[in-house]
């Protein structure tokens, strides 16, 4: 499955309302960590076609940030059923993401 861009607007549909786990991805273009961090997701995505995997960019969506207290970027959250059951901080490899969402 293709990486979604996560607004206020669509957030019910891909991620709240989703049956499985949903990798979020909080970011912004001017960090460099997060740049990083990219294809690294790009590539986690491609290897797990049966997730769903999200990129909210805290700048044009600050309300969502907001929902997830989020302090620094990038933090990767992993929700389920609605709620946050994990989240990591900083550039993760393809295992860490893989640990992070239960693989």
């Amino acid at each position: 499955m293709a990486i979604q861009t996560i607004t206020k607007d669509n957030f019910d549909a891909q991620v709240r309302n989703q049956a499985g786990p949903v990798l979020l991805d909080f970011w912004a273009s001017w960090c460099g960590p997060c740049r990083m961090m990219s294809p690294i997701l790009e590539q986690f995505a491609q290897l797990h076609p049966e997730l769903a995997v999200g990129k909210v960019n805290v700048d044009e969506q600050p309300e969502l940030a907001n929902l997830f207290q989020i302090a620094s970027i990038p933090t990767l959250c992993v929700v389920q059923n609605g709620k946050l059951v994990r989240q990591a901080v900083g550039v993760q490899s393809i295992p860490q993401l893989e640990t992070l969402i239960g693989k």
